[in-house]
């Protein structure tokens, strides 16, 4: 398989180890809905997240990368059945530092060999080779990002193919 249209996610001449806020997506290898389901016991009540094991995992490796980087913040994160959104926060601090590409890799490899482990499938991919991100300029794109986190499981329930 040949790559020659991949178009490349990054913003060009951009220092993703700059301080600042950061939406990012990431999405589970084939689209496997193996870290969540979302339910909705009744119209009154919002949808809800249950994590699987493997969800849990995934939570526990997205809040250990704060303790493994004490210059990051995860503002805000949903674990959906196929993929994940958070809001991270690369704070003021020593240089020089991974960038969030690196981190997010370092994440995605941390929680498929803790998966994989847990679970006895040596070498089995848990997430897709690239990640979607957006560089969180302002306070509307920041709010935006909080809230279509924040809907994200009621989407769900309406269009889970399209989210």
């Amino acid at each position: 398989m040949f790559f020659e249209d991949r178009k490349h996610p990054r913003l060009k001449n951009y220092d993703y180890s700059l301080p600042g806020y950061y939406y990012v997506t990431i999405h589970n290898e084939k689209g496997a809905p193996n870290l969540s389901s979302v339910r909705q016991d009744t119209p009154a009540q919002p949808a809800q997240i249950r994590l699987t094991a493997w969800g849990k995992v995934a939570q526990q490796q997205l809040w250990d990368l704060e303790n493994r980087y004490p210059y990051i913040k995860i503002d805000k994160y949903v674990i959906m059945p196929t993929h994940i959104h958070a809001i991270v926060v690369l704070l003021p601090g020593p240089c020089p530092r991974p960038t969030l590409i690196q981190i997010i890799q370092a994440y995605k490899s941390l929680t498929t060999r803790a998966c994989n482990q847990y679970f006895q499938t040596p070498g089995k991919r848990q997430f897709q080779t690239s990640f979607y991100e957006s560089v969180l300029r302002n306070e509307t794109a920041y709010q935006a990002c909080w809230e279509y986190i924040d809907g994200n499981p009621a989407k769900w329930l309406q269009e889970p193919e399209d989210i």
